[in-house]
This record gives C-alpha cells, structure tokens and sequence, in this order.
C-alpha cells in the first residue's frame, strides 16, 4: 500500500527558503540538526515517479546540481541531505562530520526519508548515498528492513563507491583497529589520520578541474579524521562483513580500479584513490539478498564527478536499472 502522509502532530515544520550556497531554484531546510535541499519541479511538470534523496560522503555535501537534473529529467522528485556537522549544516563550534556512532548520522537519513515521505505521499523512496554516506545508507536500510509507514527504510537503495571497508595496512585494520576500539573513548578527538586530498584538490575547477565546490566544506587539503569517528566507521564496517539483510533493491557502483591518491599518479583523473574497489566487490553478498553491482571503468571516487564518458555511463546505467526497480516496486504495491 502507497505510504500515507503522517499525521500533523509528527510532521516537521519545514522553513524552505532559497539555497544559500546554489541559488535558485534550489531550496533549503533546517532539519533538526541537518539540512534538506529540494530542486523543485515546475508546476506544470507531470507527477514523478519516485522521490530520491542524495545523501554525500566524508569531507563532502551537496553540491552535484548536474545529479539533481539528470534524476528530474528522469521524472524523479529530488532532495538532498547535508548530514550534521557537514556541509550547510556545520556549526561554528563543531568539529567537521565527527560522530561517536553512525547512527546519530543514520538519524538524519531517517529524518530526510520521513519528511521527503510527508511531501511526497504515496511514491517509493529511493536513496542515493555516497561514500561514507553510502555506509551509512546501507545500515540504516538494513535496522529499518522490517520498518512500515514513514519509518520504513527505502523502496530502492543505490550506493555510489560506498565506503565498506577501510583502505589501509592490514596491521591499521586489525591491530590498530582493536587498540582504538578499547581506548579510543579517552581520547575520541584526537587525529588518527590528516593530510590533502588529491582526489578533491583535482577535482576542483580553481585548479583546472570540472566542478566548482565550496572549498571551506569540501577541503582539497583535506578533514582530519579523529578516533571517535574512525572507531564508530569500523564498527559500522565490522556489521556489514557479519551480513546485512537489506530488504530492497540495492545497486553498488563502483570505478574498475584504485590508484594512489598522489599527484604523479597519471591516472588520478580515471581511478578510485580513496578507496579500495576489490573491498567493495568482496563486500557485496554482504549486503543482501537482491544486489546489482555497476562497474564504471575510468571513473573517480564519486562516480558523478567523473570526466564526461565515464559520468554519462554512471548516470545512464544507474537511472535505467534504478527505473525498473522503481517500476518493480509500484507494481508489487499495486498488487498488495
């Protein structure tokens, strides 16, 4: 059955205004201690779909105004989440996208998904999630897996290089990871890791990349990454290699290679250099039962950053295998 509105006494009072960092017409949100951003349909657009809510990753947040178009041209309804302590959501006293436990992020994709629900009644929900944020993502699709109503996890779930497992030495992943899993509470904003980053120093049009990005909320010199945070990610990480039973539709997409992230390395415009993708291809089965892997030769960390082939093959694989398991969806509530 199509999910309801929710009742007034649950629903959030929304304060839209202009998107303070793309302009119109692009809209924000406070949500709690998050942000919704819409991209608002025309008016006399036809009905869409399906909603999709963007959720981004580490040292990152919503700025992928090409992905919005390319989900509306599609027929979707399209918001994005700037998780807390990032992007519009950063607080002048906060430490940038440090948590103690992914579920106080996991929270605010509940949060999105449930008021994104209210405004769009009766359409399935799918969710795009990045990186981190596909981590996170997928975690929360499988504790709401069981879920009804406005609380129900998504309807469709796409994972764009999630960061399943961490890229390291195998003595930082075992050794290193037990010892700051037992005393890392004493010390949880301390650094375990700082240093640029490559990948988004590249990526940046100031220096002769493609996009243009506030660079204060994503830094090419990159967010140190503190034991609190480090220790809640591993965690995370540890529940997926035990086995998620995510219940919907889910699409990992991912680069065909990883490289270093140096700035000699050659192929640092046409490889994963954050992550590892043969961790995520081992990871697969891990996460449930009905699993589609998308494999984009050439393409960087965030599949939709990629240079123009490899970006247009990401965007037409996912939307065409994310449109018929959307279409699956409607007709299995059609039958219910």
């Amino acid at each position: 059955m199509p999910v309801p509105p929710l009742p007034e006494s649950q629903q959030v009072t929304l304060r839209w205004r202009t998107d303070r960092l793309l302009g119109e017409p692009f809209e924000e949100t406070p949500l709690g201690p998050a942000t919704l951003v819409r991209y608002p349909r025309p008016d006399d657009a036809p009905p869409p779909r399906a909603a999709v809510i963007h959720v981004h990753g580490y040292n990152d947040y919503f700025f992928q105004e090409h992905l919005a178009h390319a989900f509306a041209a599609a027929g979707y309804a399209f918001y994005a989440v700037d998780l807390r302590a990032a992007g519009r959501s950063l607080q002048p006293d906060q430490i940038p996208h440090f948590v103690m436990d992914l579920r106080e992020q996991a929270t605010d994709i509940a949060s999105a998904a449930r008021t994104v629900r209210g405004l769009e009644p009766g359409l399935p929900l799918v969710v795009h999630a990045h990186s981190t944020g596909g981590l996170t993502g997928a975690l929360w699709a499988h504790a709401h897996r069981n879920a009804a109503g406005a609380d129900a996890g998504p309807d469709v779930l796409v994972l764009d290089s999630p960061f399943l497992d961490l890229r390291a030495p195998h003595w930082k992943r075992t050794f290193g990871t037990r010892v700051l899993d037992t005393v890392g509470h004493l010390a949880a904003t301390a650094v375990v890791n700082e240093g640029p980053s490559r990948y988004a120093e590249h990526l940046l049009a100031a220096n002769g990349g493609r996009w243009a990005f506030d660079t204060t909320l994503k830094r090419p010199e990159g967010v140190p990454s503190r034991v609190g945070w480090f220790v809640a990610v591993r965690r995370g990480q540890a529940r997926v290699a035990a086995g998620l039973d995510i219940a919907c539709p889910v699409l990992l997409a991912r680069s065909d290679a990883s490289g270093p992230d140096t700035p000699d390395n050659p192929l640092l415009d046409a490889q994963d250099t954050v992550l590892d993708v043969r961790q995520m291809a081992a990871l697969v089965p891990c996460l449930g039962d009905d699993v589609t892997e998308l494999v984009v030769p050439g393409s960087v960390h965030d599949l939709t950053l990629s240079a123009d082939g490899p970006r247009e093959a990401y965007l037409d694989g996912m939307l065409e295998w994310t449109n018929s398991r959307v279409g699956t969806a409607v007709g299995a509530r059609d039958m219910t």
